[in-house]
Parts: structure tokens; sequence; C-alpha cells
């Protein structure tokens, strides 16, 4: 299968959220496509080093946000609210065109081989996972809801929901199936690319800047997570803590130089804020 491009891999060890499913993924890019094609180049702003972990970083923050949402609306009446309505959507989108970029060198022959070799990981995960359901060692509703998947269509889902349980009931599971290890590791990442692989068939022939995509999508992300930090910071001027439920996505924590004894002894001294 065609591997993550060299600068992206580090990238790609960061935790999906769970609520940024493959399929989840691509159908927030397809809602977005009109306002990614409307972008200028002159507004896109320059990726960052870590996409996927700007991804998660803004997911995390959407539910603090959208707890102020109505003291938005009533507070400042004027400010855009969809794009705190849509912000997920944005960092779903962006994740989608991230995984486009990783996964665009895919041949036809190498996604073929990658859907038959997913195909029979999930058959197997799913074998397992009905066996050990049915002696309440696993949900046995989320096995039957990921039995219920059809074709290419859901396997992508299907193989990061069977990571996912796996993974969430492994110290149960670890000793009582034949399931291993690297089987669930290998379905997490199997679905994101068979995700690519399939629509990377629909648009057989045509040509992507699959680089301009991903600074699109993330533009937009951008854009709408300042748009709520700037609202944040107008109502939590007192308590001064905006920066704590919506952390910039754009700069850098400040790191410390390996083997600095003072900052050491200075961060025993004085514990990191949380």
């Amino acid at each position: 299968m065609a591997r993550p491009k060299t600068q992206d891999t580090a990238a790609a060890t960061h935790a999906a959220p769970a609520a940024a499913a493959p399929n989840a993924a691509a159908d927030a890019f397809a809602k977005i496509e009109p306002e990614l094609a409307a972008l200028t180049p002159e507004e896109l702003a320059p990726l960052p080093e870590d996409l996927q972990g700007v991804v998660a970083a803004a997911l995390a923050s959407a539910p603090r946000i959208h707890g102020f949402r109505d003291a938005i609306v009533a507070e400042l009446p004027n400010h855009p609210i969809d794009k705190l309505d849509k912000l997920e959507s944005y960092a779903h989108a962006a994740r989608y065109a991230h995984l486009v970029h990783m996964y665009s060198d895919t041949s036809p022959e190498q996604a073929k081989a990658l859907i038959d070799e997913a195909t029979k990981l999930r058959d197997g995960l799913l074998i397992g996972a009905e066996a050990l359901a049915h002696r309440n060692l696993l949900d046995a509703d989320a096995v039957a809801h990921i039995r219920k998947g059809h074709g290419n269509a859901d396997l992508a889902g299907d193989l990061v929901a069977l990571a996912t349980l796996f993974k969430e009931g492994w110290g149960k599971v670890a000793s009582k199936t034949a399931v291993e290890k690297q089987e669930i590791d290998r379905a997490a990442e199997l679905g994101p690319a068979v995700l690519v692989a399939n629509a990377a068939k629909k648009h057989a022939g045509k040509s992507v800047d699959t680089d301009a995509q991903r600074a699109r999508a993330y533009t937009l992300l951008l854009q709408a997570h300042e748009s709520c930090r700037q609202a944040l910071t107008y109502l939590r001027w007192k308590e001064g803590d905006a920066d704590t439920i919506a952390p910039s996505l754009t700069k850098k924590r400040p790191g410390r130089k390996p083997g600095s004894k003072k900052e050491e002894a200075g961060a025993e001294e004085t514990p990191a804020a949380s």
C-alpha cells in the first residue's frame, strides 16, 4: 500500500478523536467544498508542521467553546456564529484533506491490494469480536452495528470501529482471543487509507493538488477557530481564561533545552499550569 509521505509520518501517530471517523471526515469535506473553492491564494494560511495535531487540538477545544455559544449570541449579536457552529466540520474536513495528501500516490493496483487486505482483516476481527461479545466481553450492540456494514462503502468506518472497540477492551480480552494487537493497529491504519483509496477511484483521471486542498481546509479551520477565540477574549476578559478554553492553533508551546539542570530545578519548584 502507499505509505504516508515522509513529512507526515509523525503526524499520523496522533490518535484521532472518536468523532472524526473516516466517513464523517469525508462527509464534512464534501459539505464545505464550495467554501474551499471560494478562498483566494492570498487568503491561504501557511500549513503547520503537524496538521493532524492541530485538528486534534481544535476538536478538543470545540466542546468547551460550544459551552459559550448562548453567551456569544446574547452579548455579541453581530458575531459570525456560523463559524462556531461549523468548527467541528472544518476540523473533520481538514483531517480528510490531510489523509488524501498522505495517500495520494496510491496506484490502482495498490488500492485493490489495500481493499483486499482490509476486507480480510475486517472479517477476521469481526469474527473475533462476535465471539467476545457472546461472552459479554465486548459491547454486543456495537459489534452488531459493525456487522451491518456493506461493502467498500462502510469498510473504512468498520475497521476504525473495530480497532477502537478492541483497544478499549484490550485489558479484558487480550488473553481470551486469537486476535493479535498488531492486527488491531493495522485496522486503525487501514481504515483511513481505504477511505482515500475509494475516493481516488471515483476521481480517477482528475489531477488534484492535495497540498493546496490541505491549505484551504486548514485555512477555514483556522479562521473559524480564531473567530471563536476573538469572541471568548471579549466574554472572558475579566477571567482571562480564553486561551485555556480555546488555545491558539498556531502558537508553539515553549520547550526546554535538553539537559538544563537549572530549568529542571525550576520546574520542580514551580508546578506547570494545567
